[in-house]
């Protein structure tokens, strides 16, 4: 997998999230059955479904570095796309989502 630069947003790979310092904010948007199930959820993630982040992101600066995580990276990709379009300078999506941090044998948090 490449570090590669898309409009608005860059993908990082399971490895590249473990290696941000000071760690970024981390929101999940999948649903909350997800968000508690067998995949379990990225270390302090906060729970955004995609169907609200645009509204819950109003609240958000605009130049903050977010991480934004799903199951595969899909519904990641259409959030950080989103967000870019409303002027978010600092967006990071997971490449693979929780389904490739996973099989990183990265730690995870259930329940």
């Amino acid at each position: 997998m490449t570090n590669t630069m898309l409009p608005g947003f860059q993908n990082i790979t399971p490895a590249q999230l473990s290696t941000l310092v000071p760690r970024p904010r981390v929101v999940d948007v999948r649903e909350p059955e997800e968000f508690t199930g067998e995949l379990g959820h990225l270390p302090g993630a906060e729970l955004v479904p995609l169907g609200t982040v645009v509204d819950a992101a109003r609240e958000w600066s605009r130049t903050e570095r977010i991480v934004l995580a799903c199951r595969s990276g899909a519904r990641s990709t259409r959030a950080a796309t989103s967000l870019a379009a409303l002027g978010f300078q600092n967006l990071m999506n997971l490449e693979g989502g929780m389904r490739a941090y996973n099989e990183a044998g990265l730690p995870v948090e259930r329940g």
